[in-house]
């Protein structure tokens, strides 16, 4: 009888484990956002392609984070990744204007991979997609702070959320993005 118990509870789990089994209206690649020159990002233009995107400030203690992104970009981009910087000053540790933010990436980190405009990322005022992706996957994927990160999957739903102290480049980001690559 335990072990029937062990082996329902086991299998409920795993059938309820990740939100990324959501009813989805709309996935990833439904959504738009700016890019950090003022030009419409087209996020269909990534069908297809898992989509790292995190929330980034240039004054927060993981700014030194920006590395990592632009490695994980430099690895993966030829197989397919997209990495997505979102600048956002929803925990006040953002610059106040783009061309600053734009400016401090490249000089600093030399970051080439997209980037948004500033934008929020929590709250009422969050951009579509953040509230897009708490509705479809929960609280886990509303940003807790700054370098938050969510992995989008190549069906544009979300996979997996990652906090703000686990590294892009960490195993356990890697190796999840090696397994939506294959």
């Amino acid at each position: 009888m335990k072990n029937l118990l062990i082996i329902g509870v086991t299998i409920f789990m795993f059938f309820f484990k990740s939100s990324s089994n959501a009813n989805y209206d709309r996935i990833f690649y439904d959504f738009k956002i700016n890019s950090i020159s003022g030009e419409l990002i087209n996020l269909n233009d990534y069908r297809g392609k898992p989509v790292l995107i995190v929330n980034t400030a240039s004054y927060c203690g993981f700014t030194k984070q920006y590395e990592d992104m632009q490695e994980l970009w430099d690895k993966y981009k030829d197989k397919g990744l997209i990495v997505l910087g979102v600048p956002s000053n929803s925990f006040n540790q953002e610059k106040k204007i783009n061309n600053e933010v734009k400016e401090f990436c490249e000089v600093n980190f030399n970051v080439n991979f997209p980037l948004t405009e500033i934008t929020n990322v929590k709250g009422d005022n969050a951009h579509e997609i953040y509230k897009w992706a708490k509705d479809n996957y929960g609280k886990s994927a509303v940003p807790k702070w700054n370098f938050y990160k969510i992995l989008i999957n190549k069906e544009g739903k979300v996979e997996d959320t990652y906090a703000s102290l686990t590294k892009p480049t960490s195993k356990k980001i890697t190796r999840k993005i090696e397994s939506l690559l294959d």
